[in-house]
């Protein structure tokens, strides 16, 4: 790698920001402005630098595509699923990126009918993404939305299913989701503020209509909630959420009667927060009503709604988080959480005869997956471990028996379940807290401390990371890697809880357990300091700032994927995406305790004179979620204060938003880099 590369620096422009008496000096605001060929320069410039010095690694990483690449099935499909007389189906074609919609009438050897080639779509633009497909009651029509940026903005168009033909209607501006009326006629919609992108309108649409004409059934105008439109399983409600974080809103109307007016399920009250499904003459609602902290099941009959005739079906458990019902016939089937780990309880509406699914280690993950019947007996549901690949079970919730539809298929001969070991271990954190570690490795792993281990985490949101089978990682196992994912507070782990005491003002609860799980894996000879490394994406990427600031000598290499790491800044301006509906996580700025607070531990405000580890940045010019000039910012002021002579690169897709490249193949593209500059810094070149 030549020395004589010298990194790009970008210009310093004090731009002065005060707040509550208390002045930021910040030079390199000025990269705010993605419309100035200045910062696009800046952005080519760290692409380039990042080019070359990496150069040396161009041919693994080809060779890593090819080896991820090769592990994929790529004429596969999905399970179907009946729906509404017709069984729809999801597939991939040899060497094409995008999927295939398609339908078969009534049976699956009844003859295909291909709703659409995305792959046909997608021709002429570097970004395509397809969302929000809803076939009409008739199933005639079918909705659909498309996004040619990456900034989650969509087009909503409506497709003539026995003709081809595409309706003249085209609405943009929507958030992808469209929900038929019972008429086959009238859609549902939601748009987006055009500044912050939050979801905040209800249109309804007859086709056929003016789309510019189409009536607001509904404005949410208070800036820390978003709303969406969805219709219940039993298909006789239509309903509108509005949600911020910790308080939620249902609006319903009948179906059948697109022309009538929504009705409120039960006014927002700040701090309630509740789901509702539909049975029957009865809603079953999900809630943290009367303080249950992990959320309790509760009913009330569908003419009679608020809260005062709610009555408990399951009551709260201080030990068991439920994260969801599905609703069937004769069964009501329960998500559960509990000591971390995934519990699917099926209750029968008899009232008699409750049991859960086995599971049998404590490195998986199970989850209720697509259940569109009302009746029948059969569950659906996800398995996988962190060396189990995805599968797809029927299970007849009946006779207690169960069918595998589809393992994930692991191609090129190589990979065998037996050569791993799965474990999950504890870490005691600062305050004493117990935090769950999963780990999986290479049976013949020896814990002599010299293994390279990769440590991932998230820890935001409430938004668990559960053990999940992941093919691209074998190529990390199969060089000597551990993985391990650190489950650390401000996910919902280990029950609501978990996720209180590690928001607002007990944030930092989140960094110093990722910290103490690094020690503790250290302390247990799992790994060392010059073999630890570090992954985070958008909140993990905050964390990963966090943790670089606050103890960057136990680690060698960093990966922070579209970091949020300007968290004052960005916190103080509420004209971009997601702000004012992220009070609720992270606190209010203009409050000048939370202000305080976010101060003391935002990576850029932060960033110090100090040894940094190796990094790697990485963002999408069109990110909606975290914007590109956060992590910019950022590598701009390490490179100018870090002490040491680490690498330090910024890659920026100029193509992509939040979730990178759109194709599954272009995807791995971006993750042979990560895992070759891993390696690279391992010294592994093949």
């Amino acid at each position: 790698m030549s020395e004589n590369i010298q990194p790009p620096m970008a210009a310093k422009k004090d731009t002065v920001l005060e707040k509550h008496g208390d002045q930021r000096v910040d030079p390199y605001y000025w990269l705010n402005d993605r419309e100035n060929p200045e910062v696009i320069q800046y952005l080519k410039d760290e692409n380039d630098y990042y080019q070359k010095m990496t150069a040396h690694t161009q041919a693994f990483q080809k060779d890593l595509f090819e080896e991820m690449k090769s592990r994929i099935k790529e004429d596969d499909e999905s399970v179907p699923f009946l729906y509404n007389g017709y069984y729809y189906i999801t597939r991939f074609e040899t060497g094409k990126e995008y999927p295939i919609y398609s339908r078969k009438k009534g049976s699956l050897t009844a003859q295909e009918e291909i709703m659409f080639d995305c792959n046909e779509m997608a021709k002429g633009h570097s970004y395509f993404n397809l969302s929000g497909l809803n076939v009409s009651e008739d199933n005639k029509l079918v909705s659909f939305s498309t996004d040619k940026v990456g900034r989650r903005i969509y087009t909503l168009q409506v497709k003539n299913l026995e003709t081809g033909e595409l309706l003249s209607d085209k609405i943009e501006n929507v958030s992808g989701a469209a929900v038929w009326a019972n008429d086959n006629k009238t859609l549902f919609y939601t748009t987006k503020e055009k500044v912050t992108l939050r979801s905040n309108k209800i249109h309804k649409h007859v086709l056929g209509t003016d789309a510019k004409k189409d009536e607001i059934v509904f404005h949410e105008k208070d800036e820390t909630f978003s709303v969406y439109i969805a219709k219940t399983k039993s298909k006789k409600f239509l309903v509108i959420n509005s949600s911020s974080t910790l308080t939620s809103e249902f609006q319903i109307l009948d179906a059948n009667k697109p022309g009538d007016r929504f009705k409120v399920f039960h006014p927002r009250t700040r701090g309630l927060e509740y789901n509702i499904s539909h049975y029957n003459d009865h809603f079953y609602i999900v809630t943290n009503k009367d303080k249950a902290t992990n959320f309790k099941v509760m009913k009330t009959p569908d003419t009679a709604t608020t809260a005062e005739n709610w009555v408990d079906v399951i009551p709260h458990d201080e030990n068991v988080l439920i994260e969801g019902i599905e609703i069937f016939k004769n069964y009501l089937v329960v998500e559960e959480r509990s000591n971390g780990l995934n519990k699917i309880r099926i209750m029968p509406w008899s009232g008699s005869g409750e049991y859960y699914l086995p599971f049998e280690i404590e490195t998986y993950s199970a989850f209720v997956g697509t259940n569109v019947d009302f009746d029948t007996d059969i569950l659906r549901f996800g398995y996988q471990s962190l060396a189990t690949p995805y599968s797809v079970i029927d299970f007849n919730m009946k006779t207690k028996t169960k069918e595998v539809k589809k393992e994930m298929a692991v191609l090129g001969g190589k990979f065998d379940k037996a050569n791993y070991k799965e474990e999950r271990v504890w870490a005691t954190a600062t305050d004493g807290t117990k935090v769950p570690i999963s780990l999986v490795y290479r049976k013949e792993m020896k814990k002599d401390g010299n293994n390279p281990l990769l440590q991932y985490a998230y820890g935001s949101y409430g938004n668990s990371m559960d053990p999940n089978f992941d093919s691209t990682l074998l190529s990390l196992l199969d060089r000597g890697f551990i993985y391990a994912i650190a489950h650390i507070r401000g996910g919902e782990d280990m029950g609501r809880q978990w996720y209180e005491d590690g928001k607002l003002l007990k944030k930092k609860n989140t960094f110093t357990d990722f910290i103490d799980c690094s020690k503790y894996l250290i302390e247990q000879n799992y790994t060392n300091p010059k073999k630890l490394y570090a992954q985070g994406g958008s909140a993990g990427g905050l964390l990963m700032g966090a943790v670089v600031n606050m103890a960057p000598e136990l680690y060698n290499g960093v990966i922070a994927a579209v970091p949020f790491v300007d968290v004052v800044t960005t916190m103080l301006d509420e004209t971009i995406p997601l702000t004012t509906g992220e009070y609720d996580e992270w606190g209010n700025p203009n409050d000048k305790e939370y202000y305080d607070y976010m101060k003391s531990y935002s990576p850029y405000d932060n960033v110090k004179a100090q040894n940094y580890p190796n990094m790697l940045v990485t963002t999408g010019l069109h990110d909606s979620q975290v914007q590109y000039w956060e992590p910019a910012k950022w590598v701009a002021k390490l490179r100018t204060l870090k002490t040491d002579k680490n690498l330090l690169f910024l890659d920026t897709n100029m193509d992509a938003g939040h979730g990178g490249a759109s194709g599954r193949f272009e995807a791995l593209k971006e993750l042979a880099k990560e895992f070759s500059f891993l390696l690279d810094l391992e010294g592994i070149e093949k």
